[in-house]
């Protein structure tokens, strides 16, 4: 795999806590939406024991000009070094890696179960999608705390208007602490909420990405719902 060189053009809070970084994409450079890549700062002015690496989700669709990930603002160096350096600042990426893609055959839904930031790489799926008007039926089920904390949540809830295959079910847990309006799903990400939407759990390929006690939650609650193993695909966001 080679080893891409890329800018920072701009970064923003699109989230609490969270924030996105938009990358020049270097020329050549492909890759399938859901994929990730592992960004190296090249003369960090610090640095800690977690090293000058981390892999994060390619948050930007294929079709898009620009690279983009995000994630959630820890008190480490590389974060640290990521909230302030300089636009322009040359970074390298090794990428593309990963299989959390959207299978191939649109006769069979996809359901993607995410919660926090483990959302990034269903914003490309489901952005590429709309873009190349894929007759797949997708579910998304993101849940968040608050509206607050929910990272891409127009990007996601806007894409209805482009694909009408694609039905967004955005779940929060704590909405006694916003200060927003919600007129969504509240709670977890129940049996009950998904059979709701979907009606025959058995049939749908799931896409489960988030912290690594919700994965190990959903995949029980699709196993005991009668979901098979191999139609269950998992990325887990740990440390982020």
């Amino acid at each position: 795999m080679p080893i891409y060189k890329t800018r920072l053009k701009s970064r923003e809070e699109i989230a609490a806590g969270t924030m996105a970084f938009r990358l020049e994409k270097p020329e050549g450079f492909g890759f399938k939406a859901g994929q990730f890549g592992d960004y190296t700062l090249l003369t960090p002015c610090e640095t800690d024991a977690e090293g000058n690496t981390r892999g994060f989700s390619l948050a930007s669709a294929p079709y898009e000009a620009d690279l983009m990930f995000a994630t959630r603002m820890r008190d480490t160096a590389f974060k640290r070094v990521l909230r302030t350096m300089e636009i322009g600042t040359e970074i390298t990426l090794d990428a593309p890696y990963g299989s959390f893609t959207l299978h191939n055959n649109a006769k069979i839904p996809a359901v993607f179960l995410t919660g926090g930031i483990g959302v990034t790489p269903v914003r490309s799926i489901v952005l590429q999608a709309a873009h190349d008007n894929l007759p797949h039926k997708l579910f998304l089920f993101d849940s968040n705390r608050r509206p607050e904390d929910s990272a891409f949540l127009a990007d996601l809830t806007n894409a209805q208007k482009k694909n009408p295959n694609y039905t967004f079910v955005g779940t929060m847990t704590e909405m006694e602490k916003s200060a927003q309006k919600w007129d969504g799903e509240t709670g977890y990400i129940t049996k009950a909420m998904l059979v709701k939407y979907l009606g025959d759990l058995t049939l749908p390929i799931y896409y489960i990405a988030g912290p690594p006690a919700m994965v190990t939650a959903m995949r029980k609650t699709l196993n005991e719902a009668g979901v098979d193993d191999d139609n269950i695909r998992t990325e887990e966001f740990s440390g982020y």
